[in-house]
């Protein structure tokens, strides 16, 4: 069997949906640019209200910070 090296960043996902869209849109963003994406997990969930004129509902911004590994294939960690 071979060894395999991954390594694991952190990502910041956000939707005014959900947080399922927010999680969505941060895997969908690395798997543009990263190959060989192995797995996702969703470490932290909040909202950020933005407010707008005063009376008016707050705007809601559903945010998943996402752990993302991938195989690594560079020189150096």
């Amino acid at each position: 069997m071979t060894e395999s090296v991954y390594k694991v960043i952190e990502l910041v996902g956000t939707s005014t949906e959900s947080w399922e869209r927010a999680a969505d849109a941060a895997v969908e963003r690395a798997s543009k640019s990263l190959r060989d994406l192995r797995i996702a997990e969703v470490i932290q969930l909040d909202i950020a209200l933005e407010h707008p004129e005063p009376g008016g509902r707050a705007l809601r911004v559903y945010r998943a910070k996402v752990k993302v590994s991938f195989k690594y294939e560079g020189e150096g960690l």
